[in-house]
């Protein structure tokens, strides 16, 4: 199967938004529709959100991946010092559920085992590892962009971007059974549409 597909280039301007397991496929789009991406490096972990946890298509339905976190109250911990915990063995499951969701997906047998690959290695700080996911996404894609980080505090929350929901339709893999799922990670664009996504920001925006 052939994955050239046109490329993308975005105007120049800055997009930011907070850390994100995987982030929403709208944030993704976002960034891609910008030339520059930064991630919130100066806030304090907030609870909720999308910052340690992503939504994928499973299938019996929209399933929640969370990453656990090591004691403390993290809430007034500045966000690159939250660590990851390791008490369960989260990356195995978090993997099997990826596998089970999308391994029949047109484009998972080109990306799932790289990706997964960068997902098995061992996490400590949560904003690290986030970084690590998205860049290898980004990579996959044969995209120029990268994300990068803020150098002072500009404020970035869940508020400052776009709705998870408000993505336009695409074939997923059981759209069958449960109808197009919005809100989901960008796993399931990556895997459902290939470089195709790359395209999507034209109708995005």
């Amino acid at each position: 199967m052939c994955l050239a597909v046109r490329s993308f280039q975005p105007p120049n301007s800055l997009f930011t938004s907070p850390t994100a397991y995987f982030p929403p496929l709208s944030w993704f789009l976002a960034a891609l529709s910008h030339a520059d991406w930064r991630w919130e490096a100066h806030e304090n972990y907030q609870k909720g959100g999308w910052r340690n946890r992503c939504r994928i298509a499973g299938p019996n339905g929209p399933l929640l991946l969370s990453i656990p976190l090591a004691g403390g109250k993290h809430r007034q911990m500045p966000v690159r010092e939250v660590r990851v915990s390791h008490h369960s063995d989260w990356q195995r499951q978090h993997a099997q559920a990826i596998r089970s969701a999308y391994g029949r997906a047109p484009y998972f047998e080109h990306y799932g085992e790289p990706l997964l690959e960068t997902a098995a290695q061992h996490a400590v700080y949560l904003f690290d590892y986030n970084l690590a996911l998205t860049d290898r996404i980004l990579q996959l894609l044969g995209t120029s962009l990268r994300v990068g980080t803020t150098d002072t505090f500009l404020g970035a929350d869940a508020g400052a971007v776009p709705n998870p929901e408000a993505v336009p339709p695409y074939r997923q893999v059981f759209e069958d059974r449960h109808g197009f799922q919005p809100g989901l990670s960008v796993l399931d664009g990556l895997f459902c549409l290939g470089p195709e996504l790359l395209l999507l920001p034209n109708d995005y925006l």
